[in-house]
């Protein structure tokens, strides 16, 4: 579940998974507190030995997320399986959000740059 404007103005960082990854390896902290799904903390941990990784909640587990897997990822690609369909309403609302997360991260959506 998304966090509140209050619980983002009291973080050091906001941003992606990959956003966060290079935040991380960029600052010069020692302790980071991690508030999102705590799979992540095994790749920061490794990527920066030199620092310890707090979860900001042991209950922050994506259950979906566990079910990916690189081969399912590969076979999808590959085969065309797996696909997801949702009603057009829906998919536009969900473009919407995605745009404006790409604008509050001063970013273009891909998929109208040129």
């Amino acid at each position: 579940m998304p966090c509140g404007d209050k619980v983002r103005s009291l973080a050091d960082f906001v941003g992606s998974t990959s956003q966060m990854i290079r935040f991380v390896k960029g600052c010069d902290c020692r302790k980071v507190i991690v508030g999102t799904e705590i799979g992540i903390i095994h790749r920061l941990a490794k990527e920066n030995p030199d620092k310890v990784f707090i979860p900001a909640s042991t209950r922050a587990i994506c259950i979906n997320m566990k079910k990916i897997t690189l081969e399912k990822v590969y076979r999808s690609l590959r085969d065309g399986v797996y696909r997801v369909e949702v009603p057009r309403e829906i998919a536009e609302k969900v473009k919407k959000a995605i745009e404006n997360t790409f604008r509050v991260l001063g970013r273009e959506p891909p998929w109208l740059r040129r």
